[in-house]
C-alpha cells in the first residue's frame, strides 16, 4: 500500500465510528471472525481499544492484521483502522499507485 493509498483511507476513516472494542477479554477467535466479516461487508473498519485491555493498540494492531489478512492503515491512541478488499463487493475505489 502507497503512502497516497494510505492517506487516502485515513481520510475516509476520520468520519467512521468504531464498531467493535477490545478489552480485557482480549482477542477471541469470535472477535476475530466477527472482525474478519466486517471487513468483507466494509473493507474499511475503525476499533476502539478500552483502557481496562493491558496490551498495547499496535501489538492489537499487528495481531489483527495477521489474522484476517488485513493492512493496518493506523493506530491512534487507542483506535485502530483496518483494511482489507472486498472479494464480493469491492466500495472504496484507491488511488492509483
Amino acid at each position: 500500500m502507497t503512502s497516497k493509498q494510505r492517506s487516502y483511507l485515513k481520510g475516509l476513516a476520520m468520519k467512521e465510528e468504531p464498531i467493535f472494542q477490545i478489552g480485557k477479554g482480549r482477542i477471541s477467535p469470535e472477535l476475530t471472525d466477527a472482525i474478519d466479516e466486517a471487513l468483507e461487508a466494509r473493507e474499511l473498519i475503525k476499533i476502539s481499544v478500552l483502557n481496562n485491555c493491558l496490551e498495547d493498540p499496535a501489538s492489537l494492531a499487528a495481531v489483527l492484521s495477521e489474522r484476517t489478512h488485513a493492512e493496518v492503515v493506523q493506530v491512534i491512541g487507542k483506535k485502530i483502522v483496518l483494511y482489507r478488499e472486498s472479494k464480493k463487493k469491492k466500495k472504496i475505489i484507491l488511488p492509483v499507485k
